[in-house]
């Protein structure tokens, strides 16, 4: 009985963990876009368009990907299959800190993969059991549950930690293409030191803060869902 009484305290103290890490991940999304738009306000030294300076950085990297604008705000990215910078329409043609800043990003992206980085390559041969596990994982758990077949809902669980695997080998991959952005732009003269250059980290600080909250959330509901099969088990 006692056993059984904190395995249900447990689970929910995680319940209630994963509530408060899913607002923390609004409050983060609302952080990128609040820092954006202050720094979109910030013109930068250069006086070029996103776009413009995204395609001298390909230039200067020797980079054959293309760039291309795309519908939405901040939906920035590279898609290496094709081989394809999509800029969104906030930051394509803006000459702003922060436009320059989220090009600058996905550039670095490009450059990983140039460079042959180790944790993107490490990251996308995860990327087919995150997406099996996010897919099914949750459901194997509570099939397993609901028939008793504990070591499938113990497997569902295990499966979507690789959804967490996933997101920690992202993280060095995101806080590098952002290292790599801030360099290209500084040493290429695109923004200037000091504010210019504190703008344009603190953008895209804020956007890394929001694969962190993902990652921890994902780490809870992990925890969640092991806590609802070993508690299934008990019974």
């Amino acid at each position: 009985m006692l056993d059984q009484y904190f395995s249900y305290a447990a689970e929910t103290v995680l319940y209630f963990a994963v509530i408060i890490i899913a607002i923390a991940g609004m409050i983060a999304s609302l952080k990128v876009q609040s820092t954006f738009r202050k720094y979109s306000d910030m013109p930068a030294y250069c006086g070029l368009s996103a776009s413009q300076v995204a395609q001298r950085l390909l230039n200067e990297g020797g980079s054959d990907a293309t760039l291309t604008p795309v519908s939405g705000s901040l939906t920035d990215h590279f898609d290496p299959a094709r081989n394809r910078v999509g800029l969104s329409q906030t930051v394509y043609n803006s000459t702003s800190v922060a436009a320059l800043a989220v090009a600058a990003h996905e550039i670095g992206h490009v450059m990983q993969y140039r460079d042959g980085y180790t944790p993107i390559r490490i990251r996308n041969s995860l990327l087919p059991i995150a997406r099996i596990g996010s897919a099914i994982g949750p459901w194997l758990v509570l099939l397993g549950i609901v028939l008793s077949w504990f070591n499938l809902a113990n497997f569902g669980a295990w499966l979507y930690l690789g959804i967490l695997v996933f997101q920690l080998v992202t993280l060095p991959v995101e806080f590098n293409a952002s290292k790599r952005g801030i360099a290209m732009l500084t040493e290429g003269g695109y923004i200037a030191q000091g504010p210019e250059e504190t703008a344009a980290k603190k953008v895209l600080r804020a956007a890394a803060m929001t694969y962190v909250v993902a990652a921890l959330s994902t780490f809870f509901t992990f925890l969640r869902l092991l806590a609802m099969s070993n508690r299934a088990r008990r019974r």
